[in-house]
């Protein structure tokens, strides 16, 4: 990363960025104003999360129907199954840990990890960065591995970086967190989930979507795992141009959330749903 005094902020200044804040801060405008959240916001958040849990599940290789999602309570017969019960608990626990968020960003990635690893949660290496030699189940994220050294200083850059606070814009912090958690893959398993999760923490604790009903996992699946990963390639190269499109990438993902969320208030407000 920049060694600039803020280096966030200087990501925002990179082409293209300026307008994809822009874009993605009318996006949740529009859906705050719509009159059903004045009344029912509360069911937008929860009808949000569920579609959030859903499409980062998708992304992770459970690619269920929302309406299976909806109707399931048992997720431990297989992997599947284990990846959609995970992104359903992560999207829960979310909203629990903004605080903790603010003070110790390393504490909540590993209290995601637990979460996500749910009643896989006795093992040594669970809620921890991987060590040197432990290995990763990440199959649908095909980049180099980052050893263990690598990743406890990156991680540890990270935290200090959100301490510091930035001028940046909450897209920009949101894409950073979510693009560095998955170039690392700091932990064993679910690290996709995870990361999708800190982004949707940074979105709604920066105040840009406080309610949480705009799901950018929902932009993030709709184009297709291999948009994604083209994506973060961007993210990974550390160019301007990838890092810019990577941002870009993140700024649609929140706008297709938003879109999503609108179509449910004005289902609501129509009656249909």
């Amino acid at each position: 990363m920049s060694t600039t005094a803020d280096p966030l902020a200087a990501l925002a200044s990179l082409p293209g960025v300026a307008e994809s804040v822009d874009s993605v801060r009318k996006a949740v405008d529009r859906v705050y104003g719509h009159r059903v959240m004045r009344r029912r916001s509360a069911e937008i958040t929860s009808e949000a999360a569920l579609r959030g849990a859903r499409g980062s599940a998708a992304l992770s290789g459970a690619d269920w129907a929302l309406e299976e999602v909806r109707r399931r309570t048992d997720f431990g017969a297989d992997a599947e199954d284990r990846t959609v019960g995970a992104a359903l608990r992560l999207t829960a626990e979310a909203g629990q840990l903004l605080s903790i968020w603010r003070q110790s960003p390393l504490r909540v990635l590993a209290r995601l990890h637990l979460v996500a690893a749910g009643r896989e949660a006795d093992g040594e290496s669970v809620g921890r960065p991987r060590l040197a030699g432990e290995p990763v189940d990440e199959p649908l994220i095909g980049l180099p591995l980052p050893g263990a050294d690598e990743v406890a200083g990156r991680l540890d850059g990270l935290a200090r970086l959100l301490l510091a606070g930035s001028a940046a814009p909450a897209l920009v912090t949101a894409a950073v967190v979510h693009g560095e958690l998955l170039a690392l893959r700091p932990f064993g398993s679910y690290n996709g989930l995870v990361a999708r999760t800190a982004e949707r923490i940074v979105l709604v604790g920066s105040g840009l979507d406080p309610k949480s009903v705009c799901p950018a996992e929902v932009g993030h699946a709709e184009p297709g795992r291999a948009a994604y990963a083209a994506a973060l390639d961007g993210y990974v190269s550390g160019t301007p141009e990838g890092m810019a499109a990577w941002i870009a990438h993140c700024g649609r993902a929140v706008e297709l959330g938003a879109r999503e969320s609108t179509a449910v208030c004005e289902a609501l407000q129509r009656g249909a749903a």
